[in-house]
C-alpha cells in the first residue's frame, strides 16, 4: 500500500515538473506561435493547452456528467471542457494552466495516464515549434509501460501489438513480432498515434506501426 502510494506520488511529481516546463516553454511563445498547428488532431497550440488545463481540472464526477452530456461523443466533450479553460488571449490561456501546474485532480486515478497526456501534448505543441525537450526518460518508462498495456486515451495497446518495442535510451522492452527500436520518447509518441515519430524509429516493425498511426 505503501508502495503504491509512493509510486503515486512520483508519477503526479515528474506530471507536475513536465507542466511546469511546458509552460516555461509557453512564455516565449509569439502570437503567431500559439497559433501554429499542433499535432493533435485540429487543434492548434492554444487549443491543446486550453485541453491540458480542462484535464488537470476534470474530476470524476464532472467528468461523467460532461461524457454523458456529450452522448460518450468524447470529441465533442473534449471541444467543449476546451472552450471552458480557453482564455480571451494566449496569455489568459497560459495562466490558467499554470494555475493547474500542481493540480491531482484528474477523471479516473490512472495516474501514468495524466503524465501521459502533458508528456504527449507538451510533444504536440514543441515539435512543430522546434523547442528542444526531452522528458526523464524515467518518466517517459512509466508512461510507454502504461500505454503498451492497455487502449485507454490513444489507441496504444493496439498500435503495438504483434511488435517488439526496444528503448535504446532506457529499459523499457515489450511484446514480441517484428522489432521497432527507438528513444523511449519516440515510441511513446507513436504508440500515441503522432506518425511524425515513426521517422525517429528504425527496424522491420516500423512500416507495421506506420501504418496504424497514419492520420
Amino acid at each position: 500500500m505503501a508502495d503504491a502510494a509512493a509510486a503515486r506520488d512520483a508519477l503526479w511529481s515528474a506530471t507536475h515538473a513536465e507542466r511546469a516546463a511546458l509552460a516555461d516553454d509557453l512564455a516565449e511563445l509569439d502570437d503567431t506561435q500559439w497559433a501554429q498547428p499542433s499535432l493533435c488532431g485540429n487543434w492548434i497550440v492554444e487549443e491543446v493547452v486550453a485541453h491540458l488545463s480542462a484535464a488537470a481540472s476534470t474530476g470524476t464526477v464532472r467528468w461523467l456528467t460532461s461524457i454523458l452530456g456529450a452522448r460518450f461523443d468524447s470529441d465533442l466533450h473534449n471541444q467543449r471542457r476546451l472552450v471552458e479553460h480557453r482564455g480571451a488571449t494566449p496569455a489568459e490561456t497560459l495562466e490558467r494552466f499554470r494555475r493547474v501546474i500542481t493540480s491531482t485532480t484528474a477523471a479516473t486515478g490512472h495516474t501514468a495516464a495524466w503524465l501521459g497526456e502533458v508528456i504527449v501534448h507538451g510533444q504536440d505543441i514543441r515539435r512543430p515549434l522546434g523547442l528542444p525537450h526531452t522528458p526523464p526518460v524515467q518518466a517517459v518508462t512509466e508512461v510507454a509501460r502504461f500505454y503498451a498495456s492497455r487502449d485507454f486515451t490513444v489507441a496504444s495497446r493496439s498500435t503495438a501489438k504483434g511488435l517488439r518495442l526496444e528503448a535504446t535510451d532506457g529499459p523499457f522492452a515489450t511484446g514480441a513480432g517484428p522489432l521497432v527500436s527507438g528513444t523511449t520518447l519516440a515510441i511513446t509518441m507513436a504508440m500515441a498515434g503522432r506518425h511524425v515519430y515513426c521517422d525517429d524509429l528504425t527496424g522491420p516493425g516500423v512500416p507495421i506501426m506506420r501504418a496504424r498511426c497514419s492520420p
